[in-house]
């Protein structure tokens, strides 16, 4: 496990903008002092779940089921290249293009009302297509 704490400090190293500042976790053994250390030394601070509450950690488990209801069961992987390609297309998806209801439907980090657009019409939306259509988001035309 300290190994694969290790990958995952050299992963995020390269993710600057995506990089976690905190994980939450399960109480399981596999999460070693050593594995722990080793993230907290990259500023990344650990929050378990309490004691016999497997089901206490509903952000995880929401976010799984929508990359695979959305995203990977729509496709056969073959491969983890190709795992990763999805899941990496799906993720810019997802943070830039996809309206969140939490955020009464806008894009994250969108300071637009929703009355905006209610001046558009039908010409001035352009669709953009991913993974061979099966995510869209839709702009208005550039000018």
């Amino acid at each position: 496990m300290a190994q694969q704490a290790q990958n995952l400090s050299m992963y995020f190293a390269e993710q600057s903008e995506t990089k976690p500042t905190y994980i939450i976790r399960d109480r399981d053994t596999k999460f070693t002092e050593q594995f722990c250390a080793i993230l907290e030394s990259n500023g990344i601070e650990f929050k378990p779940i309490p004691p016999r509450s497997p089901n206490l950690n509903p952000f995880a488990e929401r976010w799984i089921q929508s990359v695979k209801r959305e995203c990977l069961d729509h496709f056969i992987v073959f491969g983890e290249a190709h795992l990763r390609y999805l899941i990496e297309s799906y993720l810019d998806w997802y943070h830039r293009f996809r309206p969140h209801q939490g955020l009464k439907n806008l894009l994250i980090g969108d300071e637009k009302t929703p009355d905006a657009v209610e001046s558009l019409g039908p010409g001035d939306v352009v669709c953009h297509e991913l993974l061979g259509g099966l995510l869209k988001h839709y702009e208005r035309k550039a000018a």
